[in-house]
């Protein structure tokens, strides 16, 4: 798995959820060791909740590659969809922010313990902290192992500001990163609109990105 010093090598750009395109550091560890160390969990339901891009479809997609598991979206949810995930072990349920039907939810928990299924929940917050109506289900989300994945810490500022260059070709001192890493806001969203905006200033004006071309789009 990647660490700090091997982010300076180039990214496949074909890779998009490669294993080795994931970077670890403090603020994911939890949450990919306990996709590394499956089946060995406490309980049979995971939650790993963080911002929108801090890599939560990442993590369900090396899972899903190393133990064959079925990858369900929120709004892909209804009566019929038991019939697609009970010959699978491994169930993952994306992007769980809001459902309408909390029947059917409660009843894939009850299906995920009955089948002795392993069921992962991807959301921005901890289901936990979802205002469910449905009291049976405010009771089951509790029984959970709970996997937040932090904002990002300088490591993993620094990894992703490199790979998002690296993936469109931009080139950049490693001292100018550096100088990216210290400044910008502890944020995957943001980030990302940073890397969008110096791309666009890249295409645009054509020259090499310095300290004074960063610094303005900082500031903006």
């Amino acid at each position: 798995m990647s660490k700090l010093n091997q982010a300076l090598l180039k990214f496949d750009l074909d890779q998009n959820f490669a294993y080795d395109d994931f970077f670890v550091s403090k603020c994911n560890f939890y949450a990919f060791n306990l996709i590394e160390t499956w089946p060995k969990w406490e309980k049979n339901i995971l939650n790993i909740y963080g911002e929108k891009f801090s890599g939560k479809s990442h993590l369900s997609e090396i899972f899903k590659k190393k133990n064959k598991a079925i990858i369900i979206k929120t709004h892909q949810i209804n009566e019929n969809f038991f019939n697609k995930i009970r010959f699978h072990e491994n169930i993952i349920l994306d992007n769980l922010d809001y459902i309408s039907n909390e029947k059917i939810l409660y009843s894939l928990f009850n299906f995920t313990e009955q089948f002795n299924k392993y069921l992962i929940i991807n959301s921005i917050s901890s289901i936990n902290s979802i205002n469910f109506t449905l009291p049976d289900l405010k009771s089951r989300v509790k029984n959970c192992i709970f996997a937040k994945i932090d904002k990002p810490d300088d490591d993993m500022v620094f990894a992703l500001v490199l790979k998002h260059f690296s993936d469109r070709q931009i080139k950049i001192e490693k001292k100018i990163i550096e100088y990216i890493a210290k400044r910008i806001e502890r944020s995957y969203g943001k980030i990302l609109d940073f890397i969008y905006k110096v791309d666009q200033f890249s295409l645009i004006n054509k020259k090499p990105i310095d300290y004074k071309s960063i610094k303005k789009i900082l500031e903006e």
